[in-house]
């Protein structure tokens, strides 16, 4: 459904020219819903199959970029990408692709997903070594491109809570300034939200903050459990919460942030549009709203075309999006001191 806008916000859109969007396009970002296999450019992928001689022919489209037909789909996909990625140089390789990519699309600041599983099969031991090759590739892009970068935790939902208690012991031995969450993603379709709450009071036990995905493809009620059974303070998505306004006051009043990805929605099909998206609606109703990306080259955008997209479709002007990246910043899981740098980058000081 599309919902109802004011005149002054329709004057808005009808006041978005080009030297505007340009101005919106080019502004600082942050972006706090980022996976990392999942951020990988087709081209990298296709590369480091060819060095170590894996055929990956089957999920790239003649045009070079990933092919699949549905969500559940893309995770076969998305895991056989992932399977290239086999030692912790590949992973730093892979850090140094995504972060150049995130530059250029002038984000200054990024959470992404992390998964043990990936990352050495949930061994303690192996998964320290992944982690120190990606921060080493993450400080030097810190130095190079002015990009910071932090790191969640991510069980796999679909992979069972045995697995995700084995990533929240390797997020728990490992927490700290750079390590700062645990956020679960994977099929939502899998079990419940509490299954899964051992590994969520391990984390939150270590001092890590807390997100999980919901709200994508289950409905409203998948949203609430995630806050009530795993009392996350982020979710994921969250989106469908606006299939329930009581859920969206309760969102609300306890400001819980969504990490709303709006591109990947309606890539997928859980919207049929932008315009009938739900991000600004829920802005409205008080919710707390950030903008990612989740998976770009997967889903075909960028943050420069998220902001842009928003700023054509609802009339997002320069100071929503500094209202936004207030909200997105006090959300951010990064420690105080990269909180005030990140603030005078942004010129909300």
């Amino acid at each position: 459904m599309s919902y109802p806008m004011g005149e002054a916000q329709r004057q808005r859109i009808a006041d978005m020219n080009e030297e505007r969007l340009d101005a919106i396009m080019r502004l600082p970002k942050l972006e706090l819903h980022l996976h990392f296999e999942g951020a990988a450019p087709p081209a990298f992928i296709r590369g480091l199959a060819k060095e170590k001689k894996i055929d990956l022919s089957k999920i790239f489209r003649p045009d070079g970029s990933y092919d699949y037909r549905d969500f559940w789909h893309f995770l076969e996909v998305y895991e056989a990408a992932t399977s290239v990625l086999k030692t912790p140089e590949d992973f730093a390789r892979l850090c140094t692709a995504i972060l150049e990519e995130s530059a250029a699309n002038d984000v200054v600041y990024c959470e992404t997903f992390l998964s043990p599983d990936f990352c050495g099969g949930g061994d303690v031991h192996a998964w320290k070594e992944y982690l120190h090759a990606i921060r080493e590739a993450a400080d030097a892009a810190e130095r190079a491109h002015g990009i910071t970068l932090r790191g969640i935790v991510t069980p796999i939902r679909h992979f069972g809570p045995d697995k995700a208690k084995r990533a929240a012991r390797c997020a728990a031995e490992t927490a700290g300034d750079w390590i700062v969450g645990l956020g679960m993603g994977g099929d939502e379709k899998m079990g419940k939200q509490r299954d899964f709450a051992w590994s969520f009071d391990c984390a939150r036990e270590a001092g890590l903050r807390l997100t999980s995905h919901a709200g994508e493809w289950q409905g409203p009620k998948e949203v609430r459990e995630a806050v009530e059974d795993l009392g996350v303070e982020r979710i994921g998505h969250g989106v469908r919460a606006i299939e329930d306004l009581a859920l969206v006051d309760l969102l609300a009043e306890r400001e819980i942030t969504l990490e709303v990805c709006p591109g990947s929605n309606v890539f997928l099909g859980v919207f049929p549009s932008l315009s009938e998206h739900p991000i600004d609606e829920l802005r409205k109703r008080g919710v707390k709203v950030t903008v990612s990306t989740d998976d770009p080259p997967f889903f075909h955008t960028t943050m420069r075309r998220e902001y842009v997209n928003l700023a054509k479709t609802f009339g997002w002007d320069q100071d929503i999006f500094a209202a936004v990246h207030r909200d997105t910043l006090n959300a951010a899981f990064c420690d105080a001191a990269t909180r005030d740098a990140l603030a005078k980058k942004l010129e909300l000081t």
